[in-house]
């Protein structure tokens, strides 16, 4: 019913870990923008970890990214102190282990690593919103997990809530009685002591064997410039101390522990992790690949004989190639994705070369956010400038002689005789007011997309099921949804495999000449499109040459679209006066030779900026276009 007294003063001089029955460990989970942060700030003040002069909004989003934006992208593990008063008038301490979860389709990974890590998870919806694409997803991955469930719904403070409406739906959902689903409000902390009660009576106590070898997960990591790389651990067996050596059972690397603790909600030491504990190591490692989300940890002299079951390894759904705009910026470029890459597991990359934009790396993505997050950290954490190609998927290619091809890039895609081509799909669920069904069902049409189902939630609400190929959703599909739907659908997909598709390599010729970085993977109906809208792209870029410049778009042999640059004229008639006709033309001709000439040796060179600002995925695109046309 109330905080333990002085909770930071009592972690500090915790001599022992905490009884396992004394443990609730759970999640926050929700559609994006349904009031998780605000809930967590609300248990923070309430539990008396964080102290009202040094509140703010938003206190576990640390990255100034994610308080800009709005966002979670991070999930963040704090422990709070709580008593509860029982019915013989004896209170109770418990810690809870609180992960606050993101909400965005591109962060699942994120919030499944979470629930890993726990017993119960808080099922949070907007009461002025309801149930939405996102919620369904965290809720099916809570539910595979075997957690406690427990559905609340928030901001029953707007005007616009109606609590009543939305936990008939949430009832429905989840099989239960409305009258189960907690209403509170995250800005006022209504019933938010009451949710925290119930977390206590509801979500199970963790449970493992106290004196095992020691068995931690490692759930999340970061870096820190000073200490290394800090590691974030639920222990399942034994327990962990500091000053003991400890083994990676992945890597088999050893380091001693050097200091161990909880986040409450900063790092506070302790004299050890026990059985469901939630907590931080740190070893002084500096390399980041000693430290593997998923890993188990163990003690060195009495190791564990058999590992934790890890996380499935997450498969990126886009690709795009990030290049420095400085050359000499590349060995930076790496050891910046070394470091994110231990604080984003879902990250995976590799080296490449483009004729254009010199070496940069692929890098694979969950989503277009993802993409878009993970370039504005390197720029901002890093101190980069960087190039993002326009994104897109993998394509398995099988030419005539049955021989397989892997398509991460356009450039590799094979010329010749194909047999087949093979691209990912992926099942969408799409959650919307009724009366945009019609402008729905025509979006994804147009996207190849194929009706699998459709069910209404309630009277005005409706789940609809596509199937669609990712190559259509990964540009301006979520954009094009929420135009349509004035804001109100929400998107949730996820990968089923490929399709065979009538899909062709647009190529585009500058001057006769191939050139790699501008060739694109598109369906063939929409192939001429995209060629007259590279063509048309290219010609307002590129500088005019002293010769007249053809570029052209190709499939294969076969051009498709075109326009032309026109040569820079010097006037040769200006000194022609007068004087018959004949001379006039003599000169005109003379001009026309030399052209001639000229063009037969001449190479087209592309400025930099317009690689840029054509290459470029639409968010760093524009700018890069303003510079070309400038300059």
């Amino acid at each position: 019913m109330s905080p333990i007294p002085s909770a930071a003063a009592s972690s500090r001089i915790r001599p022992a870990a905490t009884a396992p029955e004394l443990l609730r460990n759970f999640c926050i989970i929700a559609h994006i923008d349904h009031g998780k942060s605000t809930l967590a700030d609300r248990m923070l003040q309430l539990t008396g970890v964080v102290e009202a002069r040094a509140m703010r909004a938003q206190y576990l989003d640390r990255m100034d990214i994610e308080r800009e934006r709005g966002i979670t992208i991070k999930s963040q593990a704090v422990r709070m102190p709580w008593a509860v008063t029982g019915d013989d008038g004896a209170t109770t301490a418990y810690a809870l282990n609180m992960i606050d979860t993101p909400g965005h389709v591109d962060f699942t990974y994120e919030v499944s690593r979470s629930l890993a890590a726990c017993e119960g998870a808080v099922l949070l919806v907007d009461a002025a919103q309801g149930i939405e694409a996102q919620t369904l997803a965290n809720l099916y991955l809570a539910l595979e997990n075997d957690l406690q469930v427990i559905p609340v719904l928030n901001k029953i403070d707007l005007p616009a809530a109606q609590p009543e409406k939305y936990a008939e739906e949430l009832a429905t959902l989840i099989g239960g009685d409305p009258a189960d689903c907690l209403r509170v409000s995250g800005k006022t902390g209504e019933g938010v002591e009451a949710l925290l009660d119930r977390i206590v009576e509801l979500v199970p106590a963790p449970v493992g064997v106290a004196d095992a070898p020691a068995r931690a997960m490692i759930f999340d990591s970061v870096y820190d410039t000073y200490r290394g790389v800090v590691t974030y651990v639920r222990v399942v067996d034994g327990s962990l101390n500091p000053r003991e050596r400890i083994s990676m059972m992945s890597t088999r690397a050893t380091h001693e522990l050097l200091e161990i603790g909880v986040i409450s909600p900063e790092p506070v030491p302790t004299q050890g992790l026990g059985v469901g504990e939630v907590g931080y190591l740190i070893t002084g490692v500096k390399d980041v690949r000693q430290s593997k989300v998923g890993d188990t940890v163990t003690n060195a002299s009495k190791p564990a004989a058999a590992a934790l079951g890890g996380y499935s390894d997450p498969k990126p759904m886009v690709f795009s190639g990030l290049y420095p705009i400085d050359g000499s910026d590349y060995p930076a470029l790496r050891d910046a994705l070394d470091k994110l890459k231990l604080n984003d597991a879902a990250l995976n990359y590799e080296p490449e070369t483009s004729v254009a934009l010199g070496f940069g790396f692929r890098v694979g993505f969950l989503g277009l956010l993802h993409l878009e997050i993970v370039r504005e950290r390197l720029e901002r954490e890093f101190d980069l400038d960087l190039i993002s190609t326009a994104p897109n998927v993998i394509y398995d290619v099988t030419l005539e002689d049955r021989t397989e091809v892997r398509v991460t890039n356009p450039s590799e895609f094979p010329g010749g005789k194909i047999r087949e081509v093979r691209e990912p799909v992926v099942k969408a669920t799409i959650l919307t007011p009724s009366e945009f069904i019609g402008s729905i069902m025509e979006l994804c049409q147009s996207r190849r997309g194929d009706l699998l189902g459709m069910d209404y939630l309630s009277e005005e609400r409706v789940e609809m099921r596509y199937t669609l190929p990712l190559a259509e959703i990964v540009f301006d599909f979520f954009d094009q949804l929420k135009s349509r739907t004035r804001g109100y659908a929400s998107l949730d997909y996820e990968p089923t495999g490929d399709q065979s598709a009538d899909l062709v390599k647009v190529d585009i010729l500058l001057q006769g000449e191939q050139v790699d970085a501008f060739s694109a993977i598109v369906h063939k109906d929409k192939a001429y499109a995209y060629g007259v809208m590279m063509a048309t792209k290219l010609k307002d870029l590129i500088p005019r040459q002293q010769f007249e410049v053809p570029i052209q778009a190709a499939i294969g042999s076969r051009v498709i679209a075109r326009e032309t640059i026109r040569a820079m004229r010097k006037d040769v008639l200006a000194k022609c006066y007068g004087g018959d006709i004949t001379r006039k033309r003599k000169l005109l001709e003379k001009q026309k030779e030399g052209k001639k000439r000229m063009k037969t040796i001449g190479r087209v060179d592309v400025p930099q900026e317009a690689f840029i600002a054509a290459l470029s995925s639409d968010q760093g695109g524009a700018k890069a276009d303003k510079d070309a046309k400038k300059k």
